[in-house]
């Protein structure tokens, strides 16, 4: 009997795991659904973003589908930088690690901007780079 109330935890830690093994395919599969229409996406466990031309879609992944969904345009932005640890950061030079990293994206009409988080600075540096240069390209 004791060694059945010692084995519970560790029954109930597998079950856990697997309960969130299918939760996170299940959004994977939602996202490579929405993915789809756009030539370029990306996903990750804190956001999910889509570009069609000059046109970003982003939102949360859901076991669904992405939810709280945004579209603007890059022919609206300003700028793009890239934070992390909620400083700015090179996009050249970019640094090693930090904490939190997003993508902020200043409109020239407007004082609010949209960050897009990212679980990776290469990534972010990676998409932000790519947007920079379609930036120049509108400007």
């Amino acid at each position: 009997m004791e060694r059945g109330l010692i084995w519970l935890p560790l029954l109930a830690l597998f079950i856990w795991l697997a309960w969130a093994g299918w939760n996170e395919f299940q959004k994977v599969e939602a996202y490579r659904r929405w993915a789809s229409q756009f030539e370029r996406a990306k996903y990750d466990i804190y956001a999910v973003l889509g570009q069609n031309g000059s046109n970003l879609t982003w939102g949360k992944p859901t076991r669904t589908e992405p939810v709280n969904l945004q579209t603007f345009s890059l022919k609206n932005v300003k700028s793009i930088y890239l934070m992390v640890d909620d400083k700015l950061a090179d996009l050249q030079n970019p640094p090693d690690r930090g904490r939190s990293v997003a993508l902020e994206f200043c409109f020239a009409d407007a004082t609010d901007s949209i960050q897009i988080p990212f679980t990776e600075i290469a990534i972010a540096t990676e998409w932000g780079k790519h947007l920079q240069q379609e930036l120049q390209g509108y400007s």
